[in-house]
């Protein structure tokens, strides 16, 4: 196994470049063993304060909201997008995809800002695909679509995203959210735009299909 400070190399040597079940036009770097490539993670990394690999798979929300852009490429065609906590950047990349002009994608584990990086690049849409570690709540990116999938699943995280996307919202940014039901969803502010029967990892959820949506912000 590569040394944990090289991303690129643990990323290439744990995953596999598969089609993405629910978006097989996109293809991703993903751990073929969730539960193998967490407890890797976790004995190797955990001394140096990383997080668990979110970036390793493909998770339900983001399945969904990348199908949507895809399915309807207008929502993002000639837009600065941001992704934020773009985990392996497959929202991202089905907004590039898309036509969107410029996209950041935005996650603080440096892990997931490499495999953004290598995912990307494996895609063809390494250039317009922004991989950044910076930390965008409370900020104002220069965007006008914000691109959120399967945040809503910590209390105090969720909470601030929200107040931060209705903030977004107000100031005239589109909010898209991808999410398969998680506890804090902030659903009294939202309309769904799509509902999509999708496939994911028992050893990552709850059941072998995962009913998510895509949600659009409301003022």
């Amino acid at each position: 196994m590569r040394a944990p400070d090289d991303p690129q190399g643990f990323i290439q040597a744990n995953t596999r470049l598969l089609p993405v079940p629910y978006a097989p036009e996109i293809r991703l770097h993903v751990a073929d063993e969730a539960t193998e490539l967490w407890q890797k993670t976790e004995d190797e990394l955990q001394a140096i304060g990383l997080p668990p690999p979110f970036w390793a798979f493909a998770w339900a929300g983001g399945q969904a909201l990348a199908r949507y852009i895809l399915d309807k490429p207008e929502v993002a065609r000639g837009r600065r997008a941001v992704d934020f906590a773009s985990g392996s950047g497959l929202v991202a990349i089905a907004a590039a995809r898309a036509g969107a002009r410029h996209v950041v994608a935005s996650d603080l584990d440096p892990f997931a800002v490499a495999a953004i990086g290598i995912n990307a690049a494996a895609n063809g849409v390494a250039g317009r695909i922004a991989p950044v570690s910076a930390d965008l709540l409370g900020t104002r990116p220069e965007a006008d679509l914000v691109l959120a999938a399967d945040v809503f699943y910590e209390r105090d995280l969720a909470q601030a995203v929200t107040a931060w996307l209705i903030d977004l919202q107000a100031g005239g940014v589109t909010v898209l959210i991808g999410d398969p039901g998680r506890t804090y969803l902030p659903r009294e502010r939202l309309e769904c735009l799509a509902t999509y029967a999708v496939p994911v990892s028992r050893a990552l959820e709850d059941a072998e299909i995962k009913q998510s949506h895509v949600w659009r912000l409301q003022g």
